[in-house]
């Protein structure tokens, strides 16, 4: 009687459900100076988890950022790093154009057809 062949290994093995929540996922859907953000927390995280072997910690960066990238890919990447670029202008006392909520709400009604 013949043995079954067996399979060999794949040397570079895939997960075979990808997920958002992963952190280079995570990371890959971040901008400018929030991906930065996320790479060293992640990292102090982790090895503050290293020596405690307590996650809480990653798990908590991996939820804060993981929120934090759901906006960016809605928004857009670009007009994410934008609104960035404005709350930096902003922060460092610079003069930023703003629209009038009652003129913000015009421009809405006119793109809804009201």
């Amino acid at each position: 009687m013949a043995s079954p062949a067996t399979p060999s290994p794949d040397p570079h093995p895939a997960p075979a459900l990808l997920s958002a929540n992963t952190p280079q996922a995570i990371r890959d859907a971040l901008v400018g100076s929030e991906r930065s953000e996320f790479e060293q927390r992640y990292a102090e995280e982790m090895a503050a988890a290293a020596h405690t072997l307590n996650l809480t910690g990653v798990l908590t960066v991996l939820d804060t950022y993981r929120k934090i990238a759901d906006i960016t890919q809605r928004q857009g990447p670009h007009a994410h790093q934008r609104m960035l670029d404005q709350v930096a202008r902003l922060q460092n006392g610079q003069d930023v154009p703003t629209v009038s909520g009652q003129e913000h709400k015009a421009q809405i009604n006119t793109r809804l057809g009201h």
